[in-house]
């Protein structure tokens, strides 16, 4: 499924479409799949990977600081199951913004994750990030620890947790997302 880059922030919106280009004209074919993410599909994603007493801890964690709504994401969508994907809560990564973007690299009409494959000489992967830095963005892939090749986003604050406090994020989220 492509992401709808309409529902991105516009700021970002311009500088991923320079970013394609730039990737384009360089060779390489990224193909745009998961921007704007609800908090309940990021609860899905983080939940896949982690353990009954993780999961049970993080919802302790987010009600203690008055983010219920959060506490609520992770404990309504149960159980996943599946790979390590992100660390990042519902609320706090920049998907749940519009800010963030994850992009596949298209080889031969197919979705390419390798971050060691060459075409040509080159890595979609590698060549994506250092494009990002051009345009402004951040990428994923240049992260110290875990990196997120596909991934980029607006701001170089890891998350918004590092610039807003849990409830700020819980009372926008549940404004935005709240059913």
């Amino acid at each position: 499924m492509a992401a709808d880059l309409e529902k991105l922030e516009p700021e970002l919106k311009t500088k991923v479409l320079k970013l394609l280009e730039l990737c384009r004209d360089r060779g390489i074919e990224m193909r745009p799949n998961n921007g704007l993410r609800d908090p309940f599909e990021q609860a899905r994603l983080w939940r896949q990977s982690r353990s009954i007493e993780e999961v049970q801890a993080k919802i302790k964690e987010l009600d203690a600081k008055g983010a219920h709504f959060l506490a609520e994401c992770i404990r309504s969508v149960g159980p996943q199951h599946g790979g390590h994907v992100t660390n990042t809560p519902p609320g706090i990564s920049w998907h749940q913004w519009g800010e963030a973007l994850d992009c596949f690299w298209l080889v031969d009409g197919k979705a390419e994750w390798s971050t060691q494959k060459l075409v040509n000489g080159l890595n979609g992967y590698k060549v994506y990030a250092d494009e990002a830095e051009v345009v402004g963005l951040t990428p994923g892939g240049h992260w110290k620890s875990f990196k997120d090749w596909p991934h980029v986003q607006l701001r170089k604050a890891s998350n918004a947790s590092s610039v807003m406090s849990l409830a700020e994020i819980d009372t926008t989220m549940k404004a935005r997302f709240g059913v």
